[in-house]
């Protein structure tokens, strides 16, 4: 493919980049990037009522932390602009009255409740899903019902109007989806969509092909629930004399539980829904990336981690899938864990203090924090968890893990008095996870109980948790004091079974 391929992603500044769409702008930039071909970035903002301030600025910082690197777009210019709907009224003012002048749209004076009234009249007689189509509008206020002085005084008036594209009654209208295959659709089942509304902006419709034609667009990649719109996008493109670039419909993201990955189904998942979630929770972005791209495509072989460079060599649309891709948000951590690893301790002992100073912890030590990397890095799944994991090497803990407390039986106090006792003598200096677990082994050979009994009750009262880094050099890393103290801490608190 010559490298003349130009795609784009386009979203409304209605919200932040939700997941879904980080995944479209992934596949039309790989997909550009493997035919060498431009990225732009088209703000669709011309839905006023429901714009959101900052979901631009959003949009760029969500791409950019993800590596996708834009080409063209608002802040970073292009032959093509400008790249706001909102700047481009003129190109579409001059389509609008080509598609009047030749009769392929019209002007439609409706008022919204008597539009209503339509519905709920035809709903009356049986019709289940009225709407404005090549039937109802012989019996609507518009200009092919109208007569022309009629038309001609309420357009002088200044009286509200939409212009509505003219769809055919009996049309059979194909395209061939890069994903899909050949896809047909009936004009008799299209409603005669809205182009331009009554305050002088386009709709999605309208200012989509109509950019899509002025930037020279060669590949619309987006997501399935376009798919319904594209025959009115074919038709837009019919009457403005315009080729149709070639089309890709992406599979839906489905919820766990069943069903598309909507905002309601993903909180109760517990998935983060906007890309701006996975940025504050401390992913890393290269995870998000591999397993986004793996959501709907495969190289086709059984490797599963790959950089953006070598996903830009790898992405083809015909590995794309054309079922839904199931949201595994285990398969996110897993790939998380995969690149956290691959960060170096120093990498991630800067990224972490930097955590530390927006979080206040209490007891925090910059040393102890270069120290505890080594060992938590390879059993968390993010970033941050560093510090919760770790956050017993700061200060003494506050709770005792109630499911770990299960473990403690009323000989427990005694194991780990008699372990006390075996470590007390160990100066600081002695003090080294070696001879730590040499003490314990002694410890429940001498009293005659397995190491389970006493190395859960030991980690519990060291740090209140089931779970964590290696025990023995974390008992290390606290230093002889904070571990007998703690230890006669616990033994304060925890009486018997179940206590905390």
């Amino acid at each position: 493919m010559a490298s003349s391929v130009r795609v784009r992603f386009a979203p409304s500044p209605t919200g932040f980049l939700h997941i879904g769409g980080l995944r479209t702008a992934l596949y039309n930039y790989l997909f550009a990037r493997h035919h060498g071909g431009t990225f732009i970035l088209r703000i669709e903002d011309t839905d006023q009522a429901r714009f959101v301030e900052d979901a631009e600025q959003d949009i760029i910082r969500s791409l950019e932390w993800s590596g996708i690197r834009i080409d063209e777009g608002p802040l970073h210019g292009g032959n093509y602009g400008p790249y706001r709907q909102s700047e481009r009224k003129t190109f579409y003012q001059k389509a609008v009255e080509k598609l009047l002048a030749e009769g392929n749209a019209y002007y439609a004076f409706d008022t919204q409740e008597e539009i209503e009234v339509m519905r709920e009249r035809l709903k009356a007689s049986g019709n289940p899903s009225p709407a404005y189509d090549s039937i109802t509008r012989q019996s609507m206020k518009n200009s092919l019902t109208l007569p022309q002085e009629e038309v001609e005084r309420r357009l002088a008036e200044r009286e509200p109007y939409v212009i509505r594209l003219k769809v055919p009654r009996r049309e059979t209208i194909q395209f061939e989806d890069l994903i899909r295959g050949v896809v047909t659709f009936e004009t008799k089942g299209l409603d005669d969509q809205v182009l331009l509304k009554s305050d002088g902006l386009p709709t999605y419709h309208l200012a989509n092909v109509v950019d899509d034609h002025e930037m020279e667009i060669t590949h619309v990649i987006r997501g399935e629930e376009w798919l319904s719109s594209a025959p009115k996008h074919i038709l837009l493109y019919q009457y403005l004399g315009w080729k149709p670039p070639q089309m890709a419909h992406l599979p839906l993201i489905m919820s766990p539980s069943g069903g598309k990955l909507s905002k309601r189904k993903a909180e109760i998942e517990g998935i983060p829904v906007n890309t701006r979630d996975y940025i504050d929770q401390e992913y890393e972005p290269e995870a998000l990336v591999n397993f986004l791209a793996y959501l709907g495509w495969s190289p086709g072989d059984d490797s599963e981690i790959h950089s953006l460079d070598e996903l830009c060599q790898l992405f083809t649309l015909d590995r794309v899938s054309k079922g839904g891709a199931v949201f595994n948000h285990k398969k996110l951590l897993w790939y998380n864990e995969h690149y956290l690893r691959e960060k170096s301790d120093d990498e991630l002992y800067t990224r972490v203090l930097g955590l530390a100073a927006e979080k206040q912890i209490p007891g925090f030590d910059a040393e102890v924090l270069k120290n505890i990397i080594p060992l938590l890095k390879e059993r968390v799944s993010k970033a941050d968890d560093i510090l919760e994991m770790g956050g017993f090497f700061f200060s003494d803990p506050e709770h005792y893990d109630a499911e770990a407390l299960k473990k403690w039986s009323d000989e427990t106090p005694d194991l780990i008095r008699a372990y006390k006792a075996a470590i007390e003598p160990l100066h600081e200096a002695e003090f080294s996870a070696d001879k730590l677990k040499a003490s314990l082994e002694e410890t429940v050979a001498a009293q005659n109980v397995g190491m389970g009994k006493l190395m859960m009750p030991l980690r519990v009262c060291v740090s209140g948790q089931g779970f964590g880094p290696d025990l023995f050099p974390s008992l290390e890393l606290l230093g002889r004091e904070k571990v007998l103290h703690r230890l006669d801490l616990a033994l304060s608190r925890l009486s018997g079974p179940g206590a905390s």
